[in-house]
């Protein structure tokens, strides 16, 4: 389904990722672990057309997305959750996650079912849909992030450190909801520094340092890998 073909994607002399491969089949839920800096988040907005890569190429479907605009980009399939979550603070919970629809605004009936569906999968959402998102728990507001990105009904979702901020049993809440998206149907490329949990519900993933891709393997060949252990789990 996604396929990263020798990516390499620079900030003026500063190379934030060099030869970057990745391949993610549909279906799958696929995990980059590192650190902050590692060149997670450059990937993904590689992906997204936010940055332009230097050298390589992304194909999605088959065919090249280099050239796309971001909004060709969510129309072909691919959404992001950034980072940070960047909601639209002072707008009501529902009227966030119909913004999240805007690529499908004219489909009135689909918004509809995205929403019952963002509503099923977070109940807290639907009984808050009337509050303002800055109001809400950091917890919260994670889970807001989340679901707008799915108003935007895609094929690949990509997560991007759903976990940071977060308290240990909402981090587990939070992956037990990613492995039910993943298990109805869409694809996920998870990017996580925590490494124990990500890889419990990943198929497999690829470890970054520096901007390079250093292991990959399958979830369980991750987690009995000794540097990957050391370094991510603190075994």
């Amino acid at each position: 389904m996604l396929r990263l073909a020798g990516l390499s994607v620079a900030y003026g002399s500063f190379t934030a990722i060099q030869a970057v491969d990745i391949e993610v089949q549909e279906g799958e839920l696929v995990v980059l672990l590192g650190s902050n800096g590692a060149g997670k988040s450059t990937t993904f907005k590689a992906i997204s057309g936010i940055e332009k890569p230097c050298e390589g190429d992304i194909y999605f479907e088959g065919k090249s997305i280099v050239k796309k605009s971001p909004d060709r980009i969510v129309k072909a399939g691919i959404v992001q959750c950034a980072e940070g979550r960047e909601l639209f603070s002072r707008m009501t919970v529902s009227e966030n996650l119909v913004m999240g629809a805007y690529v499908h605004r004219k489909q009135k009936t689909e918004v509809k079912n995205s929403l019952s569906r963002v509503y099923e999968l977070f109940p807290i959402l639907q009984e808050k849909k009337s509050h303002t998102a800055g109001s809400l728990s950091g917890g919260q507001q994670q889970m807001l992030a989340i679901g707008r990105a799915l108003m935007a009904k895609p094929k690949l979702l990509m997560l991007d450190e759903p976990s940071i901020g977060l308290a240990p049993l909402i981090v587990e809440q939070m992956f037990e909801v990613i492995q039910r998206i993943n298990n109805e149907g869409t694809t996920v490329l998870l990017a996580e520094q925590n490494a124990n949990a990500a890889l419990k519900i990943a198929d497999r993933g690829y470890v970054f340092e520096s901007g390079a891709v250093v292991v990959r393997g399958s979830s369980q060949e991750l987690l009995t890998n000794d540097d990957v252990r050391k370094a991510y789990i603190g075994a």
